[in-house]
């Protein structure tokens, strides 16, 4: 009996043992489960509620430096305090598109005397766009200079120009005017051989001058539209390429001269483009890679600044990749 019983008990605490051993994996799993299945249901909920709460916003689209001033003009002036509060969102879209601080406090001294208890009767930028195919065709042959830093994308601007005037039915011929740089002949050679295009050269180490000059002159002889004048990059710092550049100017007497600058290196464009204009006058800017620059500021401050205007922007490596600038697109993106 005793040893029934002492079989009974040693089995019982087997069994016992058994299932404490056992108890915390089978309860423990299916709370795990449970827990995944609460998760996984409450998910889609936080997830449907933040996309509620990025919704709202879109609904309010971020009012511009002009749609304020409009809105917030009951008479036909506004105080001084006003213009401060509304101008800095202007200021602060400015700032974060890499437009120059200099720049930024020249625009709010010119809108304060413009604006503040005066009419509303101005507009931030009033440089004029200008019609680069009319302008090219009020001479026969206009000659276009086009002068730039090292690497700024003069050569494949030219050919891009080429491309244009050529759509609109004006014939062209390129001078090679750039002599100093290695392989600058051979490549507008063959941009040229893509637009069926006339190439005036001479050797490496030739006068410039005197290539433009012949350029002109055939030309003139073969009833050419328009002439397109390569020259070497060259820093401002560079004294003997900066007075060949003056020489070209002054022999040719171009009637229109553009800066080919880039349009991603930001204000540093300003200064470039400023050190070109005290040498030879220049007329107007081309800024190249345009696509890979997301901030549109020194656009502002270049032509803000210099006073002339952006004929146009590259934004890519074929011919047809050139866009007319409008100043209007870039005061969108720049949400002013």
């Amino acid at each position: 009996m005793f040893g029934f019983l002492k079989e009974k008990l040693k089995k019982a605490i087997s069994s016992i043992t058994k299932k404490i051993e056992e108890k915390p994996v089978e309860e423990k799993a299916p709370e795990k489960e449970v827990q995944k299945e609460k998760i996984i249901r409450k998910k889609p909920e936080v997830q449907k509620e933040v996309e509620i709460e990025k919704e709202i916003p879109k609904k309010e689209e971020k009012k511009g430096f002009f749609e304020k001033l409009k809105e917030k003009v009951t008479t036909t002036s506004i105080n001084e305090g006003e213009f401060e509060d509304i101008f800095y969102d202007l200021e602060i879209a400015l700032l974060e598109n890499n437009t120059a601080v200099e720049v930024i406090e020249r625009i709010k001294q010119n809108l304060k005397e413009v604006l503040v208890n005066k009419p509303i009767e101005s507009s931030l930028f009033d440089i004029k766009q200008i019609d680069f195919i009319d302008l090219v065709k009020t001479k026969k042959p206009f000659t276009i200079l086009f002068v730039g830093v090292n690497g700024s994308g003069k050569t494949s601007t030219i050919s891009k120009i080429a491309y244009l005037l050529q759509k609109n039915g004006l014939s062209v011929v390129l001078g090679a005017g750039d002599s100093f740089r290695m392989a600058a002949i051979e490549q507008l050679e063959e941009w040229g051989r893509r637009l069926g295009v006339k190439v005036i050269k001479h050797e490496y180490g030739s006068d410039p001058t005197s290539i433009c000059f012949d350029t002109v002159a055939y030309a003139k002889s073969h009833g050419i539209d328009v002439v397109l004048l390569d020259s070497a990059g060259r820093q401002h710092s560079n004294t003997d390429l900066m007075e060949e550049m003056k020489k070209i100017n002054r022999v040719i007497k171009p009637d229109l001269k553009i800066f080919v600058g880039e349009a991603l290196v930001g204000n540093d464009i300003l200064l470039q483009a400023q050190e070109f204009d005290k040498a030879i006058g220049i007329d107007g800017l081309i800024l190249t890679k345009s696509d890979v620059d997301e901030k549109g500021g020194a656009m502002i401050s270049t032509e803000y600044v210099l006073h002339k205007p952006i004929y146009y922007l590259t934004c890519g490596q074929e011919l047809k990749d050139l866009k007319e600038f409008k100043k209007e697109d870039i005061l969108k993106n720049l949400g002013i």
